[in-house]
């Protein structure tokens, strides 16, 4: 089997093509580095290409998987092997297996030392020929596999880093997940089993007790899927003329009736704005999340006041309860991902993680959140954004 014969790139760990060794397949118009190599796949076959990459990162190597690829004209069967190198993937692929294996074990056979030794070997027959040419070509290569190399090395520290956060999540959600899911099961089996006559306000407290359960993995799985996708680079905001004061009052007045439960007051206090150019629906996740923690973290009949003011070219809200406090140990680890929540005055639970979702959502939007706090003696939680961003955010 000669080269042309095959296909074979490196990716990464992720699957991401960063270099086309051969494409005599002429694959090149469906597959650049930079993009994933799953993307040859035909319909139908982009699982298959995945697993097939799983497999790989798993097991270390895997041999003569059948995959469609799209070629253009139509599909076609390709046999993949292909195995983990360093810090990188080697896949190569053929119309059919032997081809694949001969061509595996080529590539494979090119280590470090060969390179090395082909390059000492060219080096000399330059010298004795006075032709430089081939000696000066596989220097370069060299070069660009060193380089390669390294920077494949600091994507994979990278990408090490990120997989332990993500090992901290998941843990963090299962562990969270699993109490109310199993208070649920308990709940739901005790009032299966007994007679509806016999319970009496049991059934009640029962019913009460699923529903908080349910209430809060449901908004545990909302604040999940933002941090997972903001987390991803994904948050877009929607600009439009917004009336900031207009927003502020009516969420106000909205948290006024879940404050009632507590007997917890909220004033308001709002200067004149100019109408503000910002996402209307991500500013009031903003301000329903600071005023939800401070009616849950303020004692009953407690006060909570928000504060509308213009600064400049800025405005800035800000939210003041009369809750236990953050300690400065505490503030240092507020907005970090996956930090665990505390409990409210009245038993109420928190995921931990909307103060994240917070601050991704104000510095989107070009703005600051920052916090003043004493212990035992309440905090004030502030947010400052531009009436108008700059018009590259805009057009993004």
């Amino acid at each position: 089997m000669t080269m042309k014969e095959g296909f074979a790139v490196l990716c990464d760990r992720n699957g991401n093509v960063t270099k086309i060794l051969n494409d005599s397949l002429r694959l090149g118009e469906n597959i650049q580095p930079g993009t994933p190599f799953a993307r040859i796949a035909a319909p139908g076959s982009l699982a298959k290409a995945l697993s097939f990459l799983t497999e790989i990162n798993s097991q270390g190597a895997t041999f003569d998987w059948e995959i469609n690829i799209s070629t253009g004209e139509a599909a076609k069967t390709i046999h993949f092997t292909g195995s983990k190198m360093d810090h990188h993937i080697l896949i190569v692929g053929a119309e059919n297996s032997s081809f694949a294996q001969e061509l595996f074990e080529g590539m494979m056979q090119m280590s470090n030392e060969q390179t090395n030794a082909l390059r000492t070997a060219l080096k000399n027959q330059s010298r004795a020929e006075k032709d430089d040419s081939l000696f000066d070509e596989i220097s370069r290569l060299n070069n660009e596999l060193v380089s390669m190399q390294r920077e494949l090395a600091k994507k994979n520290a990278e990408l090490e880093r990120l997989n332990q956060e993500k090992n901290r999540f998941l843990g963090m959600a299962a562990h969270d997940l699993r109490n109310p899911l199993q208070s649920i099961l308990n709940l739901s089996s005790y009032l299966l089993e007994e007679d509806p006559a016999t319970l009496g306000e049991d059934y009640h407290d029962f019913m009460e007790g699923i529903y908080s359960s349910s209430e809060f993995m449901a908004h545990l799985v909302d604040d999940l899927l933002d941090v997972a996708k903001i987390e991803s680079g994904k948050l877009q905001l929607d600009y439009s003329p917004v009336d900031v004061v207009g927003l502020v009052s009516k969420n106000v007045t909205l948290n006024r009736f879940f404050a009632a439960r507590k007997k917890i007051q909220i004033d308001l206090i709002t200067d004149s704005l100019p109408t503000a150019l910002l996402d209307s629906a991500k500013l009031e996740q903003v301000l329903n999340n600071l005023l939800g923690n401070a009616i849950k973290f303020s004692p009953a009949e407690g006060h909570i006041e928000v504060r509308l003011v213009r600064t400049g070219d800025l405005f800035c809200l800000s939210v003041k309860d009369e809750g236990p406090g953050v300690s400065a140990e505490e503030s240092a680890n507020l907005f970090k991902p996956f930090q665990r929540g505390k409990t409210g005055t009245a038993g109420e639970k928190s995921t931990g993680l909307g103060l994240v979702i917070v601050k991704r959502i104000v510095e989107g939007h070009g703005g600051k959140i920052w916090l003043e706090s004493e212990v035992g003696k309440g905090t004030t939680f502030f947010v400052s954004i531009p009436l108008m961003p700059p018009k590259e955010d805009v057009k993004r």
